[in-house]
Parts: structure tokens; sequence; C-alpha cells
């Protein structure tokens, strides 16, 4: 089904699916065929009510080193907003994320990325629409775009800065350097460090508790929130949540949370 990625089902109930960029010979460089598979295999888990958290990674020693040079090619402006990215993922969600790469926020459950190695262009900009970034202590971080003569492209001047802060967005997009992973840390570009033996089996650990033991529907609208906040005031996140925080309560997965709190027992949500 796949020929440049792999997807694959984990966890101690299946609920986690894995994403792997599948070129490791060429640091899993990406080409049109595994941008177009990746984007299908999200389609594929974001529909499936079985997953409930999704791990992306890369094969061999890198993450992601960007795009396949072979296949650069001059996108007119208004390519990035073609009908071919703006669909499966419309899903009556902001338009703003409706982009050739932006699409991972429209994906209902949260989207977890252990870099394995070398994240540079585009592999840093699908890192930082993940939700969350967990990292080898072998991973290196790179804008690229500046010494290549290119520019802050596919959003990353809006997400970088809200990530590691104006300063580091700045000197990482000015001076295309180099950025070890312990570095990535310390300015907030990865969440947790891991060392290299023990990324995947630690993020799948945290990928499984989250599948079992939080309630999906809750991990679904504290996603939306957490991606809508940017354009909204105080009043309006604040009346959104007081909407939300009335639904919740009326929902299958509050009477859950109550019950096997109460009762001591392991959760079974529903995701309703």
């Amino acid at each position: 089904m796949y020929t440049q990625i792999e997807l694959s089902r984990t966890g101690a109930s299946g609920r986690v699916a894995v994403i792997t960029l599948n070129r490791p010979d060429k640091l899993n460089a990406l080409t049109k065929v595994m941008e177009a598979e990746l984007r299908r295999a999200m389609e594929e888990v974001d529909g499936d009510d079985a997953v409930r958290v999704v791990v992306l990674t890369g094969a061999g020693r890198g993450f992601c080193a960007g795009m396949d040079i072979d296949e650069l090619e001059i996108l007119p402006p208004g390519d990035i907003r073609a009908a071919q990215w703006m669909r499966p993922f419309d899903m009556n969600r902001r338009p703003d994320y409706q982009t050739r790469y932006g699409y991972f926020p429209a994906v209902r459950k949260p989207v977890i990325c252990a870099i394995n190695g070398a994240a540079a262009g585009l592999g840093l900009v699908f890192a930082l629409y993940s939700d969350i970034r967990f990292a080898s202590d072998r991973a290196a971080f790179s804008t690229a775009f500046a010494k290549r003569g290119l520019i802050a492209e596919h959003g990353i001047a809006w997400m970088l800065p809200r990530v590691v802060g104006p300063g580091h967005a700045a000197d990482l997009l000015y001076s295309a350097r180099k950025v070890s992973a312990a570095e990535a840390l310390q300015m907030g570009l990865v969440n947790r460090l891991f060392e290299a033996d023990s990324l995947m089996a630690e993020t799948l650990r945290y990928a499984d508790d989250l599948a079992e033991n939080v309630s999906p529907r809750s991990i679904r609208v504290i996603k939306d929130q957490l991606w809508e906040v940017p354009f909204q005031d105080l009043a309006q996140a604040t009346r959104t949540a007081n909407e939300a925080m009335y639904e919740s309560i009326q929902s299958e997965d509050f009477t859950e949370g109550v019950a096997h709190f109460v009762e001591r027992r392991a959760a079974r949500f529903t995701g309703r």
C-alpha cells in the first residue's frame, strides 16, 4: 500500500499508529511520493476510530533531511491552497490550516513527533506542526532555508516563534545553523530528550498512556483549543472553553472519568 513510508499499529490495545518516513539511504528526504503517502496515512489514521494517538518518526539515522534536491520545484504562490491540498482535511476546521503542509492540526488525534536524527527544512516543518516533539540525543535541527537562498516557507515563520520565542526563531531562520538536541531542548524546540536507543520505547510508552488512560474526546477538544487560541482574544477563548465544558459534562467520557476514579479502576473511555 505504501512504498516510501510505513504505517503500523502498536500499544496495549493497538490504539497507537506509527508512521515512519522510509527512505533511510536518503535521510528520509521528501519526495512527491512520500508527500502523498504521508497525507494518505494521516487521513487513514484520522478516520480510524480505533486509533487514538499518532507517532511520526523516520527510519535509519535521520528523521527528514528536507525536500529531496532532485525533486525541488518552483511552485506558484497559489499552489499552496490548491484544491488537492485542501482535502480531505476540511472537517469544518479553520481554513488557515488547510495548506500543503499545515494539515497536522486538522488531524483529530495528538501527533507526537519522535525525532531520531536530522530534521532540516521540511523535516523541521513537520516537527513543528506536530503537537509534541520528543528527540534522540543524536538529533540535529536546521531551518536550512537561508543557506539555500530560500525564505521561511510553509508557515514556519508563524510556527517557530510560538514554539521557541521570537529571538530564537530569528536566530534559527537567519543563520540556518545546525542546532544540537541539547540546545533544542534548552530553547523549547523539543519537549523531551532521550538516549537514541530508548527514544521509540519512551515515545511509545507515553503515546500508549494517552491512548489507554486519557479521554480521546477531551484530547480532541483540547487540541482544537490549543490551535484556535492564537486567533482569539482572552474573552473569546474563555467563552469557547465554557461552551465546550458544558458539552463535556454531558458526555459519556465525563461519566466514565468520574466512575473509574471513584471505583479505583482502569478507565474505559469511548471517545463520546
